[in-house]
Formats: structure tokens, C-alpha cells, sequence
């Protein structure tokens, strides 16, 4: 059993999300893992992980308009120490993951044709998020 782990900074560039698939592809290639299974957690509360379709990005834009509804920052939130846009982001993290469990086969991630892995930036500012990344098998 072989275990290997790294911290990466991934910027954003405010609210939407950032295919981070080749970065992890990478740590996987790294690991030296044939078969196994990459974990990959974001270690914040206003921004969050997904899967989901890499080809057409309207379906990212219909994602994030869609959570925005949800979360509103025009809501009455009691929690905006950071501004309008802090409760909201915290609420888009919670109905969506922190972390995500992908198999490893062939030494590369067993994503599906067209699935990517995505960082979802909750807060409407630029920021640089870590993710820890832990490939074992």
C-alpha cells in the first residue's frame, strides 16, 4: 500500500468555478498509484467541490445561477462580518461537498468522458484556496 499526499493553492477568480482535474491528474501521476483512490478536500468553508460536466459551460453557469437562487445574498443573513456575500457562501458550501472520493485506475483519475473536477468559489472576490489532495492504493 502506497500512500502520498500535497497541498495545492488554486486561485480563483471570484464566484464560479475552476476546473482543477489536470492539477490533481498531476499529484496522481506523482503518487505512482495504479489503482487506488484520490480523495481531493478543500480546507474552506465558502467554497466547495464538485464533479461535473466538463464539455459544455453553460452547464456550470446554470449550476451557479441555480445556487445562487438558493443562497441569496439578498436574504437577510445574520452572519456578514466580511460583506453581503459571506452567509450566502457559507450556506452554497454547506448543500455542496467539501471534499470528493474518485477512483484511481491506469494511474489516472477514473473520471467519466465528460467529467471534470471542479474548486466552486462561493464568495464574489478573488481567492486562493487550498486543497489537500491524498492518493493511495
Amino acid at each position: 500500500m502506497s500512500l502520498h499526499q500535497e497541498t495545492i493553492e488554486v486561485p480563483t477568480d471570484g464566484r464560479g468555478l475552476t476546473n482543477v482535474t489536470r492539477a490533481i491528474d498531476a499529484i496522481v501521476a506523482r503518487a505512482r498509484v495504479t489503482t487506488g483512490l484520490c480523495t481531493v478536500f478543500v480546507q474552506h468553508t465558502s467554497a466547495s467541490l464538485v464533479i461535473q460536466e466538463n464539455a459544455d459551460p453553460a452547464v456550470l453557469r446554470d449550476l451557479d445561477r441555480w445556487l445562487s437562487e438558493l443562497a441569496p445574498e439578498s436574504r437577510r443573513w445574520e452572519h456578514d462580518d466580511e460583506g453581503p456575500d459571506d452567509m450566502p457562501a457559507h450556506a452554497r458550501s454547506a448543500v455542496t461537498r467539501t471534499s470528493e472520493t474518485i477512483p484511481v485506475t491506469g494511474g489516472k483519475l477514473a473520471l467519466g468522458t465528460w467529467q471534470g473536477l471542479y474548486l466552486w468559489e462561493h464568495r464574489a472576490r478573488p481567492h486562493s484556496r487550498r486543497l489537500v489532495v491524498t492518493v493511495y492504493g
